[in-house]
């Protein structure tokens, strides 16, 4: 038996902006909204598919030091400068987390400063199992 990931968490002050961001970036669209101001952004097929849904949840509170988990982005339908070109027009910054320059990626952060990496190597954007 295993598991996999079915959806990422990410608490911020503004999750409509941050929806909006990410569904640019990744070519989500919106799923759900919560009571509580969360937002609910994945795939259009939905959630349970082979891509995670990311659920932005309002959070005020400050943040600590020192992030423990980010999210690793590849290009899928073009190369991997223009991708980088087309994040940082959506509003992504580069950011410094103390990388060398010769990573096989670039450090990028969100609209809220949430740090993110785009990986060099171009994937296909969607996978299919045989059946």
């Amino acid at each position: 038996m295993a598991c996999r990931i079915s959806e990422l968490v990410v608490e911020c002050a503004d999750p409509e902006r941050l929806a909006t961001f990410w569904s640019e970036a990744l070519d989500y669209v919106e799923l759900s909204r919560d009571d509580d101001g969360s937002i609910e952004i994945g795939p259009a097929t939905g959630f349970g598919g082979l891509q995670p849904v990311v659920v932005l949840s309002p959070d005020l509170a400050p943040r600590p030091e020192g992030v423990r988990l980010h999210i690793d982005v590849n290009p899928t339908d073009g190369d991997h400068e223009t991708e980088r070109e087309r994040l940082l027009a959506l509003g992504a910054t580069t950011a410094d987390v103390g990388q060398t320059g010769t990573e096989p990626w670039d450090v990028l952060a969100d609209p809220e400063g949430n740090v993110f990496c785009l990986l060099h190597a171009r994937i296909r954007p969607s996978c299919s199992f045989p059946s």
